[in-house]
């Protein structure tokens, strides 16, 4: 008797922004290989322009429409500032309520157990969750980090690569880590803070701070919109 082959039909998702960091979000989609890519979603270029390979769909203000039209409620936002991908998910979900949102993890991540992932998160090649850690919606977790166990990523906060963040940290919403720090074990990181690359962590930091040095000590006050990529 011949085995008779299924065919799963993949879910169609669509892209929130042409950037760089969409040529990360479409590579790791595409060896994740769950979902279909209809295009991109963006606030400047042309709808029919064509980038990294998918063409643009329409403007992000028509995208209610193209929603409706096209009945495709789910995506990812592919927006390297933690901040502004913070309030376009906003957004999205003010326009579209019942929208959700699309979690792209590259083949090569080692996930321990008991790790709770959200939605919207993009994690890179070489990356490292240990267990009962929570990474939290719409994260960027860049590659060769390690996110160690009992730690907690709030939504919208990232690693860049190399970081190293010892157990039972937390880092808060929308804060970033630079590219090959260190944070050890405990340390609490507030919201909406930047740590410099190549810092050593060795104390709490406070919300809305950029710290960084060898021990990393505070160098000054930003507020939310302040740009750091």
């Amino acid at each position: 008797m011949r085995k008779q082959e299924i065919i799963m039909k993949k879910e169609e998702i669509v892209i929130f922004g042409a950037s760089e960091h969409a040529k990360y979000t479409i590579d790791i989609l595409e060896k994740q290989n769950l979902y279909k890519i209809l295009g991109i979603i963006d606030i400047k270029l042309q709808k029919g322009t064509t980038y990294a390979g998918y063409k643009v769909l329409c403007n992000f203000d028509d995208f209610p429409q193209f929603v409706e039209e096209f009945n495709v409620k789910k995506g990812i936002i592919a927006i390297g500032d933690n901040f502004t991908r913070y309030k376009k998910a906003e957004s999205i979900k003010t326009l579209v309520p019942d929208f959700s949102f699309a979690t792209a993890i590259h083949p090569n991540a080692v996930i321990g157990k008991n790790v709770v992932i959200g939605q919207g998160v993009l994690i890179m090649a070489g990356v490292i969750i240990s267990n009962d850690s929570t990474v939290g919606d719409h994260c960027f977790i860049a590659s060769r980090s390690l996110l160690s166990h009992d730690s907690i990523m709030s939504d919208c906060s990232s690693l860049s690569p190399g970081v190293t963040m010892g157990g039972n940290n937390s880092l808060g919403t929308c804060s970033i880590i630079g590219m090959g720090a260190i944070i050890l074990q405990r340390i609490r990181i507030g919201n909406h803070s930047v740590i410099g690359s190549g810092a050593l962590v060795l104390k709490d930091i406070p919300d809305n701070t950029v710290a960084y040095g060898a021990p990393a000590k505070v160098i000054k006050t930003r507020e939310n919109t302040d740009k750091y990529l």
